[in-house]
């Protein structure tokens, strides 16, 4: 297995990353096998995935210090390496992964050539600024509460949450185990495509779909300049599926899935990293700071409570699905907020509005993908297609006719 390189010039100093989407102080490369389906391609890779003789930073400074080096590159990456392609760097994330925005207190924020001036989206920040801005062909990232999807929809580019647990997270920094997801980004479909067909390395076939189903309280949620926006998207997806229902998803209302979404994912956060914050006793930007202080709170009977909630929503989710139907919605309530706007605006309001878009995927565990089909004001808007869990492909195969289209 190759060691990753760290020598100056163009890869070590990365004189090229003029968006500041990669890191430095554990920066890393690694050649590709020079041959196979993704040979010629170039990749980026979250800073949350371990490669063999680097250490992780996790977006902040204390836990960069006190981990080790890896001593194996994470299967995913491997993988794609296998694949021929090289991978150009680790790129950076929001602090520990809790955060939308793509801010991070201790690293910058990394450049949005899209929206020049707004926010990437978090927590893959850094994977997505390196898509949006040509300086690789595609990137991982990870996805828990909408890591790959947000920063898909502010950056114009594709983004895929796959189903929960099909990519493997063997060698990946731990946030949540019953949401973490490993994705990708990518400009071109048909890379976006290519790279799924390794990462997923299967033989399952790729149902057509049937019916779009078109999501009311979803778009309910978002403005009517945003729905607007996105309603030629719609009107093509349903043209090439063949048909549209229109269907509430949550008759209780999203935002209170959201609120469940959250509990369970606190919990698990805290569970994983209290007592590593007890040991290090990080520093954390604003934000992050509180969102761990509201985690440590978080009592055993209030994710019990959730958990029974997220059965029934499951349940519920299940029962909108019917074979071959794929869930149509706004991936993001709004276009890429500006780079100076409140914190407390991006980390409270942004996010509660956006979360509550984003969660249905990630509390039932489905795959969605974000298509950079839309626009407002001359900026990125994406549109979310989502299908029952183990459809990925079949979303792939759709993303790619639909973008064929544009």
């Amino acid at each position: 297995m190759p060691s990753p390189s760290t020598s100056s010039g163009q890869t070590g100093g990365l004189p090229y990353d003029r968006l500041g989407a990669f890191c430095r102080e554990n920066h890393a490369v690694l050649p590709g096998a020079g041959q196979g389906p993704l040979a010629g391609l170039t990749f980026a890779a979250k800073d949350v995935f371990d490669i063999a003789g680097s250490r992780i930073g996790f977006g902040n400074p204390a836990w960069l210090e006190s981990h080790p080096p890896a001593a194996i590159t994470a299967p995913a990456v491997q993988l794609l390496l296998d694949a021929g392609a090289d991978m150009a760097g680790k790129t950076l994330t929001d602090e520990i992964t809790y955060s939308l925005s793509g801010q991070n207190f201790h690293y910058g924020t990394p450049v949005n050539s899209a929206a020049p001036g707004r926010i990437p989206g978090g927590s893959s920040s850094g994977s997505a600024s390196a898509v949006a801005g040509g300086l690789v062909d595609f990137a991982l990232g990870t996805d828990c509460g909408g890591s790959v999807r947000l920063p898909a929809s502010y950056c114009g580019i594709l983004g895929i949450r796959p189903s929960h647990g099909r990519v493997s997270l063997e060698g990946v920094a731990p946030f949540t185990w019953s949401f973490d997801v490993a994705g990708w980004f990518a400009r071109d479909a048909d890379v976006f495509a290519s790279v799924d067909d390794v990462l997923l390395d299967d033989e399952s076939e790729s149902h057509t779909p049937r019916r779009l189903l078109y999501a009311l309280d979803a778009f309910d949620l978002v403005d009517r300049d945003v729905a607007d926006a996105l309603a030629p998207a719609v009107e093509a997806a349903a043209g090439v599926i063949g048909s549209r229902a229109d269907i509430t998803i949550s008759p209780d209302g999203l935002p209170g899935w959201y609120e469940t979404f959250r509990v369970i994912q606190a919990w698990e956060i805290w569970s994983n990293h209290a007592a590593w914050i007890g040991e290090a006793k990080p520093e954390f930007g604003p934000g992050i700071r509180e969102r761990f202080e509201w985690a440590s709170r978080v009592t055993q009977a209030e994710v019990e409570a959730a958990r029974i909630r997220r059965g029934a929503i499951v349940e519920r989710i299940g029962s909108v699905f019917e074979e071959g139907d794929v869930l149509c919605l706004p991936t993001s309530p709004r276009v890429a907020p500006p780079v100076d706007a409140p914190t407390d605006e991006l980390e409270n309001r942004v996010r509660a509005q956006a979360m509550s878009l984003l969660c249905v995927a990630g509390l039932a565990g489905l795959p969605q993908v974000s298509l950079p089909l839309a626009s407002l004001g001359g900026l990125p808007l994406g549109f979310s297609l989502v299908g029952p869990r183990g459809t990925d492909r079949q979303l792939l195969a759709l993303s790619q006719r639909l973008m064929a289209r544009t």
